[in-house]
């Protein structure tokens, strides 16, 4: 009875484990190998525009793996300087965000239910709109003769027009506008099931409010602030679509290399090369998310013990 009982247990642990690791390995691990296996290929005219990795010809198996990409990426200064510059946009993006976002999240924690739906709602409701459209309208409010640089000369603040769209500035703006939201959610899951009464105690101990959020909720609301930097950061190192409508000829970002390199160059393995790598930096904020998030389980199980 116990060996049956142990093996039913062990199944229903079976089932819950596999779906997902299949879900990621249909969607995740096999679309990396493909793009992984057309970076080692070598550049051809033709469909596709690349060859094979393996071939047999006259009984004899030949496998040649080509090193081209890799080693053109780490050669030319381009792609470096982009990888360097989509780095310190997405840095840039996270830390706006997290200026921006956690008053925001911190506030509609902290509402009464009614207001507290609907403050939500108005962080969901972007979502419900194409991100193509949204990113569009920000290029009828920022461009020259747009609606921003109308309504500040009609005021008199200024002159002459800003040159704000097609330059980076004009980037940020469209990227914290689009991930603002990726960062306050999880930040408020976390807020909201804050337990209040740790606050109380420190406000009876006679701690002033700007100490009790350093020492009390800060630390507290750490989980939903990496959780919201890394859904900031991780999406818009890759970006492609807000730097090609809002950013410049001058504006190096990865996603605008990588359409350049599939779709204007036809290079396949130079576009999976720049992929890989890519995926490999995006590894280290996973990892230091995991470790972080380990970490918090292993104190909370200690607590609770």
């Amino acid at each position: 009875m116990t060996s049956l009982f142990w093996h039913s247990a062990r199944l229903r642990r079976l089932l819950a484990i596999v779906p997902p690791f299949l879900w990621l390995g249909l969607f995740l691990l096999l679309p990396f190998l493909l793009v992984l296996k057309i970076s080692f290929s070598e550049l051809r005219f033709g469909i596709p525009p690349y060859t094979p990795l393996a071939e047999l010809k006259e009984q004899t198996l030949t496998l040649a793996l080509s090193l081209r990409g890799y080693a053109l990426l780490f050669s030319d200064s381009l792609y470096i300087a982009t990888y360097l510059n989509s780095v310190k946009m997405a840095a840039v993006t996270t830390l706006c965000c997290m200026a921006i976002g956690y008053p925001m999240a911190y506030y509609i924690a902290r509402s009464n239910p009614a207001t507290r739906n609907l403050l939500l709602l108005g962080v969901i409701l972007p979502f419900w709109t194409s991100l193509l459209l949204r990113v569009y309208a920000w290029v009828g409010i920022l461009r020259n003769d747009g609606l921003l640089n109308n309504l500040l000369q009609w005021l008199g603040l200024i002159d002459t027009p800003l040159e704000i769209y097609r330059t980076d500035l004009a980037v940020y703006i469209g990227l914290v506008y689009a991930y603002l939201p990726f960062f306050i959610l999880p930040l408020y899951a976390t807020l909201v099931k804050l337990d209040l009464r740790l606050l109380e105690a420190a406000y009876d101990l006679g701690a002033r409010p700007w100490r009790v959020f350093v020492h009390v909720t800060l630390p507290l609301s750490m989980p939903g602030v990496v959780a919201g930097a890394m859904l900031v950061f991780i999406p818009s190192i890759g970006e492609y679509v807000i730097p090609e409508m809002l950013g410049g000829a001058n504006t190096l970002m990865m996603g605008r290399v990588m359409w350049n390199e599939f779709f204007n160059n036809a290079d396949w393995p130079m576009a999976a090369a720049v992929t890989c790598v890519m995926v490999l930096l995006l590894l280290i904020p996973l990892v230091i998310f995991q470790r972080n998030q380990a970490r918090q389980m292993a104190a909370q199980s200690m607590r609770l013990t």
